[in-house]
């Protein structure tokens, strides 16, 4: 891991939590702490540890994983601007999943004595972070919801038009989806079997929505993958 200047150049998505303060919050705490860059594949957090600290993720996107008779779980995808650890900062409690990072990451490291203290000072980024731990409860039992509601392949086409749109980036006429997903981790994120969610892409691919290699999805038609998530039959 390598230590970086805090004023480090860094673009964060829209909608993130970032994006949602003021750039004068923004700036104060992003200075509290220690910006660094973390190499593919390395952990951030790990599921029960007991430290307490948050991440701000500056560039690059980390995997949020879970573990469940004894394989990891995909839960989400966090992109740069999101903030990671809150839960375990505000609650005290153990970490409630592990965050792995998917390429190089740059993010900042915030003690959580640090981070509390700012949260007193500015009561707007204080309840920024209570919407953003309420969005991803949202999030999470809107997924649910789709489980028993739609087929997988409209299940699927809602997931991977979210993330083109967040981790997407422009090659010829595709957009490439900047974070390597296994057909395990996209049959998690569905609430399918592997060999189901297989048979999704495979409907997805003859409508020439997207193409799929190893560990890789390019989105054709975005448009087109919306339609199916929004008008996709109900079971």
């Amino acid at each position: 891991m390598a230590a970086v200047p805090p004023d480090v150049d860094a673009v964060w998505a829209e909608g993130s939590f970032l994006d949602r303060i003021a750039p004068a919050d923004r700036r104060e705490l992003l200075t509290l702490g220690v910006t660094r860059t973390v190499s593919p594949g390395r952990r951030l957090l790990t599921e029960g540890a007991r430290d307490t600290h948050v991440e701000v993720i500056r560039r690059g996107f980390v995997k949020i994983t879970t573990s469940a008779d004894g394989a990891d779980r995909l839960l989400a995808i966090r992109m740069p601007g999101d903030l990671v650890g809150e839960f375990a900062a505000i609650s005290g409690q153990g970490r409630s999943a592990t965050v792995t990072t998917c390429g190089e990451v740059v993010c900042t490291v915030i003690r959580q004595v640090d981070f509390l203290r700012f949260l007193e000072r500015r009561p707007a980024v204080a309840a920024q972070v209570t919407a953003t731990v309420g969005q991803r409860l949202r999030w999470a039992n809107d997924r649910r919801a789709e489980f028993a509601a739609f087929p997988v392949h409209v299940r699927l086409a809602r997931v991977l038009a979210e993330i083109a749109a967040s981790c997407g980036r422009s090659s010829d006429d595709e957009l490439v989806i900047g974070v390597e997903l296994s057909h395990a981790e996209l049959a998690t994120l569905v609430g399918a079997a592997t060999d189901t969610t297989q048979r999704a892409l495979r409907t997805l691919r003859a409508k020439r929505l997207i193409r799929t290699g190893y560990r890789r999805i390019a989105v054709l038609d975005l448009a087109g993958l919306r339609a199916v998530a929004a008008h996709g039959e109900p079971r």
